[in-house]
């Protein structure tokens, strides 16, 4: 397996509140009145998630009930999750990034890491790095609004850019950052600038933030100036790290990930269909499906995801690393249909796609057989597959070729009995 690209100069782009911003890109006015987005399930209880800077002032904090937030703000717009609609953003928002540098990491939804190491032989100076991921943001956030021409770009995300020695220097520098422009840590000058920073940069939980606080350490610099020893005995391990981030020890590299080509297998419904029994069975399916695809032989299975467009609106988003990478359809199921029963869709699914995202060399006999005459052949009958198919679609500019499977046979409706699966060889 190939080394993991890395580089120590890391510039960070931060889009605060992505989901909301998406959302606000998306539908025109959002942005003009007070918004919150609902908590995405596993949650059952209909809590605020992200909440606007309108709604914040008129005292609407995540985490409240919605009877709690419609209370204190009556013309409170609430806007349904559509976790799809996100990670497909942020998928558009990394591919953009890598046009730039070809080492990203990703943090969590709105938060990336670019390695600049080595783009000086590129584009120059530093300052000319950064005019190239500013115009390479500003291409993608425009094209946020996608086809919906009415949204003004006002309304469209801003971002929040950092450099600096170290993936933490460059997110505080981000963080400091005031929207769509750039905040730079001079080398050599990282513990000078993180010295009048608040704790709250820091990578820390409530209990240890608010044991800081009562000690009177509300700057980096404040819990620098203590020994790190005596941190280490109040916090253990986790003061040590902490007092080493503060004071500029710990310069972590950016990583960039090797993206594998994911093996994604679709199923579109006749009809919107809300039984869990049969969404578990079209898992199956698929999952059986996408085991049987030529790239997939001789490896086994680390990481995969389900997703379902809801009807009427809305998704439905599933992730899971599996503990063990394995090739049995059971253990792959298992994490999808316990996500399935205890945090269902939220409506009745018109299409439902599995995606392995994650691989890990098998066996040496899985190997062996990889590379056996037979697979190359049906490796190649493949590729001529994905070529005529490719060419289809070019031509008829949608899809059009599908299998019919049956999922449902003992119903009397054939529009239940059956369902089509997107053909992709």
């Amino acid at each position: 397996m190939s080394r993991r690209p890395t580089s120590s100069l890391a510039a960070c782009v931060w889009i605060p509140l992505f989901p909301l911003r998406c959302e606000e890109a998306r539908h025109n006015g959002l942005a003009g009145s007070p918004t919150a987005l609902l908590a995405p399930p596993p949650d059952t209880t209909r809590k605020l998630w992200q909440v606007s800077s309108l709604a914040r002032h008129t005292g609407v904090k995540p985490g409240m009930t919605v009877s709690q937030a419609i209370g204190l703000c009556p013309t409170l717009r609430l806007i349904e999750p559509d976790p799809v609609h996100y990670d497909e953003r942020f998928a558009d928002l990394l591919s953009a990034l890598t046009e730039v540098s070809p080492v990203v990491e990703t943090g969590e939804l709105g938060l990336v890491y670019v390695g600049v190491d080595g783009l000086q032989g590129i584009y120059g100076s530093l300052e000319k790095i950064i005019e190239a991921l500013t115009r390479m943001l500003e291409g993608w956030n425009v094209g946020m609004s996608g086809a919906n021409r009415t949204v003004q770009p006002s309304n469209l995300p801003t971002f929040r850019l950092g450099v600096g020695l170290g993936k933490f220097s460059a997110w505080v520098a981000a963080s400091r950052a005031k929207p769509s422009e750039a905040v730079v840590v001079p080398l050599g000058h990282e513990r000078s600038f993180l010295a009048s920073q608040p704790i709250a940069v820091l990578p820390l939980d409530a209990e240890v933030h608010r044991r800081l606080r009562r000690l009177g350490i509300r700057t980096l610099g404040a819990l620098v100036a203590l020994p790190e020893a005596a941190i280490t005995a109040q916090f253990g391990a986790t003061g040590k790290r902490l007092w080493q981030l503060a004071a500029g020890r710990v310069v972590e590299p950016v990583t960039g990930r090797i993206a594998p080509e994911p093996i994604r297998a679709a199923l579109s419904f006749f009809t919107p269909v809300g039984e869990r029994e049969l969404l578990a069975h079209a898992l199956d399916q698929l999952i059986a499906r996408a085991l049987k695809h030529p790239r997939r032989i001789g490896w086994r299975i680390h990481a995969l995801r389900a997703r379902a467009e809801i009807e009427g609106g809305g998704s439905w988003l599933t992730a899971h690393l599996l503990k063990e990478p394995t090739a049995d359809a059971g253990r792959i199921a298992a994490p999808l249909k316990t996500r399935l029963e205890q945090a269902p869709p939220t409506g009745a699914v018109e299409r439902l796609v599995l995606e392995f995202t994650g691989f890990a060399p098998g066996t040496t006999e899985l190997q062996l057989f990889a590379r056996d005459a037979q697979a190359a052949a049906r490796a190649g009958q493949q590729r001529a597959l994905r070529s005529a198919a490719r060419e289809i679609r070019m031509r008829v500019k949608r899809a059009v070729l599908y299998h019919i499977i049956e999922v449902q046979p003992w119903s009397r409706l054939p529009e239940r009995r059956y369902a089509l699966i997107d053909y992709e060889p």
